[in-house]
């Protein structure tokens, strides 16, 4: 529900209350006594902030938080960014959450998507079965209902982006949807945790050259389902050590956006 700002998400408050603050404090400067031409930048000046503040405060306000109920009785909570007919779902791993995606989100937005960032059961208000340990609960259902909920609302197609956990999620919701329900896939750092000769949908696998984990190296295990997966497919591996959706916390985070951005618009 909104709060008394007429905002639903922490992110959105945020970018209001600094616009605000900006404003207050231009409009707080008295009002330049001298040639008509300082007047008039002062003016400008103080006009262009209150501009700035209404298109920031709308942008923000165009986001809203919806409950989508998942097949096997769960209740899923999202953010959704409002697009064209085009439409992403972004699937979090497992130390992050739907709010993670804000800047990612947007900026996909801004290119015409519809955008879905959902939380995983266990995750913010979500609920469902197994939720008390997400790693082995059915996160693809969460996935496909997320699907299925932006296609009931208009969507023409819709592709999933799933990072880590998400990742495997989204491909294991790839392989048990129906053909054609899930246009295309990014994994980051990550892969189906079912067979990958399985996936339904073009896959696009991004990875750091030395990610690891506890086990070792992540690269041969997502190299495997890679060389497994059925074409159209493609594997970019970047160099660092940055996992998943950490890499957009480094210097690669534009080259990532690039290349998803590119996947997901070609022909």
């Amino acid at each position: 529900m909104p709060d008394e700002t007429g905002f639903r998400a922490p992110e959105h408050r945020e970018v209001y209350t600094k616009a605000k603050r900006k404003l207050d404090r231009e409009l707080a400067k008295p009002i330049a006594r001298g040639p008509p031409q300082q007047w008039y930048i002062s003016s400008v000046r103080a006009l262009t902030v209150i501009f700035v503040a209404f298109i920031l405060a709308q942008a923000a306000a165009a986001q809203k938080t919806v409950s989508i109920p998942t097949e096997d009785g769960g209740v899923i909570y999202a953010d959704v960014y409002e697009g064209g007919g085009r439409a992403v779902v972004l699937a979090h791993g497992g130390r992050f959450n739907k709010e993670s995606w804000g800047k990612q989100a947007r900026t996909l937005a801004s290119r015409g998507f519809r955008v879905l960032a959902l939380d995983f059961r266990g995750y913010g208000r979500s609920r469902g079965p197994g939720q008390a340990d997400p790693l082995g609960a059915p996160l693809h259902l969460d996935v496909l209902a997320a699907v299925r909920y932006l296609q009931s609302t208009g969507a023409q197609t819709v592709s999933v982006i799933g990072a880590s956990m998400g990742a495997g999620a989204a491909g294991d919701a790839s392989i048990a949807s129906q053909p054609g329900e899930i246009d295309r896939l990014v994994f980051l750092g990550g892969a189906p945790n079912a067979p990958a000769e399985k996936l339904k949908s073009p896959a696009l696998f991004i990875v750091a050259r030395n990610d690891t984990s506890g086990d070792g190296p992540r690269l041969p295990g997502i190299q495997q389902q890679y060389d497994k997966a059925p074409q159209p497919k493609s594997l970019i591996i970047l160099e660092g050590s940055a996992h998943a959706q950490y890499l957009f916390q480094t210097e690669l985070a534009g080259r990532v956006m690039r290349e998803i951005l590119h996947f997901l618009s070609a022909k």
